[in-house]
């Protein structure tokens, strides 16, 4: 582990999270690598839908926000172990059509130069609940 990656704080993790609450991609993007990953939460494949480079992972970010306007990820709780990363969290948000959904979820990160280089997402699968 090198001393650059010992300086990574909880607060690192807690800026960015302050970042998808704004939804301010301007922002998240620059905590990620120029050769960032981001593997979602659901998809196609064992890691969910993957998305690799700044303009991919911008867009699925983006699209987070596109899907859910109001979406917000509240009681973040981090920690930070040398090059690895962990952000658990309560993610609400709610559809075009009104369905809301509640779900625990967290955020499994590895960090390169001060910077994420993956973003893992993992969050509960539950049915999502009647229009409010």
């Amino acid at each position: 582990m090198s001393n650059v990656l010992a300086e990574l704080t909880t607060e690192f993790l807690q800026s960015f999270a302050d970042a998808f609450n704004r939804h301010d991609a301007e922002a998240l993007m620059s905590f990620m690598t120029d050769d960032c990953v981001f593997e979602a939460s659901a998809g196609p494949d064992a890691c969910g839908a993957r998305y690799q480079g700044r303009e991919a992972v911008r867009a699925a970010f983006e699209e987070v926000w596109t899907t859910f306007p109001d979406a917000h990820w509240d009681n973040a709780h981090h920690f930070v172990c040398g090059d690895r990363g962990v952000s658990e969290w309560i993610f609400t948000g709610t559809r075009h059509d009104g369905t809301h959904v509640e779900v625990n979820g967290c955020d499994l990160f590895t960090f390169r130069d001060r910077k994420i280089a993956l973003k893992n997402s993992y969050r509960k699968n539950r049915p999502s609940m009647a229009p409010r």
